[in-house]
């Protein structure tokens, strides 16, 4: 007996499963996180062996990048010494953001995958990992924890902590809650904004392949390359600019 059942390609706001792993689910959007990581590391590796005195062809626009990159970042901090302290930081949310971002939107990503067959529905094997909630919640919780952790190391524990616990007035108490809620906002501002850029733009580029399936996507797809290198720079920038917080005593900020 021979029978036809609709295939959905549903668009869910968590990532699929794929597979267990010690008990622990691996997502599509954590596969394609362990294969950003794995070629960012490779990359490093190999570019770090082929370095020369005298820079020429990638190396001469590497460095170029980071320079322009670095004294960005100098204006923030408004030092040389303490940009090039947390550069490496800011660098590193700034290429492991945008390369997420466009290898989301490469060729067979979110359009490759396999049937599940219990719920009739489409499950890519990778998707990208910011349309995924969690990636954006986890990535923006580390940065706002080593945001402290450098202030800490900066102004000591006392100074740092005295930012929100501030008992010598009631006025200076009330903005030291108000600073501590703050921080909490910034986590969610932080996740939320990568995760509903993407999410949007993945939406939108499955939306358009559906209707017309040929040409119309290739604009979208370059407009969300576009958006990606946004949004890892906002991302980068609003870093540094709460480390450049976070490490500076209440004397210096006034």
């Amino acid at each position: 007996m021979c029978y036809n059942k609709t295939v959905m390609h549903e668009i869910f706001l968590n990532a699929e499963q794929l597979f267990f792993v010690g008990g622990y689910p691996i997502t599509n959007a954590l596969l394609l996180t362990f294969v950003v990581v794995a070629l960012l590391a490779l990359s490093s590796v190999v570019f770090s062996k082929r370095l020369a005195l005298v820079p020429t062809g990638a190396q001469n626009v590497v460095e170029f990048g980071i320079e322009s990159f670095l004294g960005l970042t100098e204006s923030v901090f408004g030092s040389r010494a303490k940009a090039e302290r947390y550069f490496p930081f800011v660098a590193t949310i700034f290429v492991f953001v945008l390369c997420s971002n466009w290898f989301g939107v490469l060729p067979g990503v979110g359009s490759v995958g396999f049937l599940d067959t219990a719920h009739h529905t489409f499950v890519p094997f990778l998707r990208s990992p910011a349309s995924d909630l969690n990636f954006t919640l986890a990535l923006a919780a580390t940065t706002v924890i080593a945001t402290h952790i450098f202030g800490i190391r900066a102004l000591g524990v006392g100074a740092h902590v005295s930012k929100f616990f501030n008992f010598s007035s009631p006025i200076n108490f009330f903005i030291g809650i108000l600073e501590l809620i703050s921080e909490v906002a910034k986590i969610i501002s932080f996740s939320f904004r990568l995760f509903g850029n993407v999410f949007a733009g993945e939406v939108l580029l499955v939306v358009i392949a559906f209707l017309v399936p040929y040409a119309a996507p290739l604009p979208f797809l370059f407009l969300e390359l576009f958006v990606g290198f946004v949004q890892a720079f906002v991302f980068a920038m609003l870093a540094t600019v709460f480390t450049a917080v976070a490490v500076t005593g209440h004397e210096e900020g006034h």
